[in-house]
């Protein structure tokens, strides 16, 4: 007989599968918003290939939260789609650093370097994950977002290698995220329980450590501060801007019209 996913939870303690569910919602939250964000440079990107990398990105991002909110529906037998489109906007548990507006196309990348490279520490620690769903979901995201990352790391030396305008709206990004930079790893209520269940191969602040050690090679190379601790970590997956409550409005405009519609 197949074990069915819920039956693989059920395995963890209560309490280890209210952590889980809140590693879910905060992992598709991030994926959605940034996705979101990097869906609006469609027909307007600085060049016509960049239209269709972003457009191809962005639809990764969504995939991806879709995904995760997939996880998170059959652990709480609930619609994906009402989990991700039917909150307000207080109830999302994105990080800070993808909650700043699209702004222009140097914060874009700037932004999606520092995201992508935590991301990729974090898939790293969940790619061995005790929940099976979970590591064989992010055995299959981390194959896409190797070219997430060649796609921010090549645009970042671009920008930083160009004299004139592109380095230095680069610089005025990075400085404008710094604050933010380090709250893809806020921690996470219980997360010593993932960690001890093994769903985590290592707390939040272990990876952020490893993040920083990673990147730091390239953003010494290129004369970019390296990102210290977040500025305010107590809201670093709570505080959401005006932007992004625009923005949600936006992606949920069309639900709203009828929720109960089949789309």
């Amino acid at each position: 007989m197949t074990t069915t996913r819920v039956g693989i939870a059920a395995a963890f303690p209560p309490d280890t599968l209210v952590a889980l569910e809140t590693l879910l919602q905060a992992m598709a939250d991030d994926e959605l918003i940034v996705g979101y964000w990097d869906s609006e440079w469609t027909g307007i990107a600085p060049i016509l290939e960049e239209d269709v990398a972003m457009s191809s990105l962005a639809q990764d991002e969504i995939g991806h939260a879709r995904a995760l909110l997939g996880l998170l529906g059959e652990l709480r037998a609930e619609d994906p789609d009402a989990l991700a489109y039917d909150r307000e906007v207080e109830a999302l548990r994105h990080c800070r650093l993808v909650d700043h507006p699209r702004t222009d196309w140097a914060f874009t990348i700037a932004r999606r370097y520092l995201y992508d490279e935590a991301d990729a520490i974090r898939l790293e620690a969940l790619a061995e994950s005790t929940f099976r769903p979970l590591a064989e979901l992010v055995a299959k995201i981390r194959r896409e977002e190797v070219y997430h990352r060649m796609h921010a790391s090549a645009w970042l030396r671009r920008l930083a290698d160009d004299a004139g305008e592109g380095r230095s709206r680069l610089e005025a990004a990075w400085l404008a995220l710094l604050p933010d930079a380090a709250t893809v790893f806020t921690p996470l209520t219980d997360e010593a329980r993932l960690v001890a269940a093994g769903v985590m191969a290592a707390s939040n602040d272990v990876l952020e450590a490893r993040w920083r050690q990673a990147i730091g090679g390239t953003c010494r190379e290129l004369g970019l501060t390296v990102p210290g601790p977040a500025a305010d970590p107590a809201s670093g997956r709570s505080s959401h801007g005006d932007g992004v409550r625009w923005l949600w409005g936006q992606a949920t405009m069309v639900r709203r019209l009828d929720p109960e519609a089949a789309w």
